[in-house]
């Protein structure tokens, strides 16, 4: 398997889960300290530093970790960056676009190339979030690239039905991370006020009243990668607390 985004948060939760339950990883992000941190504390992967906005570099990353693990049979597609972008000569558009949306896509053909034999069940499960479902002011780029991923996991879910591959997506809420409080963060100065009156502000916002935490998340990536999930295929779960429901 392979777990893009594994140093930190969502990534590294999912990573320590699959491990614990057997998978052999193979984690890739830009941040290789921090992957080498997880691998330590999983004993050991495969490792490689990735940034997924290159083409080449993609396809040589999956080309190792298939010769250092064999052929896949599944990609959790975690890698992203976030927060908020403006018109104007810094604006971060067209970085989170290629990042979260292509970068993501040529992570999910990379792996498909070097997927295991039909005969078994394969696996792609890409993070999205609840912003690819909700309008935030100011967060154009992010919502447009993890909307664009739903629209991406439906269409390859069709496209690979037939090659036994299910795909999924899983949108995130609110979830304890260094991402999450960064934003809150952000929340703070705009209401000139403390990261706890932030963080109870965005609370209101979700009916359970918490943040998930990344093993939350991490759970549903080992749900869907399960035996239960025969059959679930196309689908965006929603895990947010209540905060988006259909």
């Amino acid at each position: 398997m392979v777990v893009t985004g594994a140093g930190r948060g969502i990534g590294k939760a999912i990573a320590l889960r699959l491990a614990s339950e057997g998978a052999r990883l193979s984690l890739l992000a830009r941040g290789v300290d921090a992957l080498h941190a997880t691998a330590d504390e999983i004993g050991g992967a495969f490792v490689a530093q990735l940034d997924i906005r290159d083409a080449s570099q993609v396809e040589q990353a999956f080309a190792d970790a298939a010769e250092a693990n064999g052929p896949l049979h599944a990609l959790v597609a975690n890698s992203g960056i976030g927060g908020p972008n403006e018109v104007g000569p810094e604006d971060r558009f067209y970085d989170l676009v290629a990042t979260n949306l292509i970068g993501t896509y040529q992570c999910v053909r990379a792996a498909e190339r070097r997927f295991a034999d039909p005969s078994d069940r394969r696996d792609i499960v890409v993070i999205s979030s609840i912003l690819a479902r909700i309008a935030v002011p100011g967060y154009t780029g992010y919502s447009a690239s993890k909307a664009g991923l739903l629209g991406l996991v439906r269409s390859l879910a069709a496209e690979l039905a037939s090659a036994n591959v299910q795909v999924n997506a899983i949108c995130p809420g609110w979830v304890d991370t260094n991402l999450a409080w960064e934003g809150l963060d952000l929340l703070a100065e705009a209401i000139g006020g403390t990261r706890e009156q932030a963080y109870e502000q965005a609370m209101t916002e979700v009916p359970l009243r918490r943040m998930s935490q990344p093993a939350d998340i991490a759970g549903t990536v080992a749900w869907l990668l399960s035996a239960d999930s025969r059959g679930v295929t196309g689908q965006a779960i929603d895990h947010n607390g209540g905060a988006y429901v259909i």
